[in-house]
């Protein structure tokens, strides 16, 4: 016949509580991945529209043209 054995209190407190950060942590974890995974494919989107954006404009103002980001004003680089 098997002998039982009670934890204590605080050692099944332990175990619990434990168990229980251990879990929130994992869980925190897997948001913050998929939080990772969305900013990482929003990157992409944002680069790929960029990247469209910028053959939209050499295609109209020309490969050697400079674009003043804070004016607007197009100009052409010097050869």
């Amino acid at each position: 016949m098997e002998k039982t054995v009670n934890l204590t209190e605080e050692e099944l407190e332990f175990i619990k509580k434990g168990s229980a950060d251990y879990t929130k942590i994992k869980i925190s974890l897997g948001e913050l991945e998929l939080q990772k995974q969305g900013l990482i494919k929003q990157a992409h989107e944002i680069a790929n529209a960029f990247s469209n954006n910028e053959k939209i404009l050499i295609d109209k103002y020309g490969a050697d043209s400079v674009f003043n980001m804070q004016t607007g004003e197009v100009t052409q680089k010097e050869k």
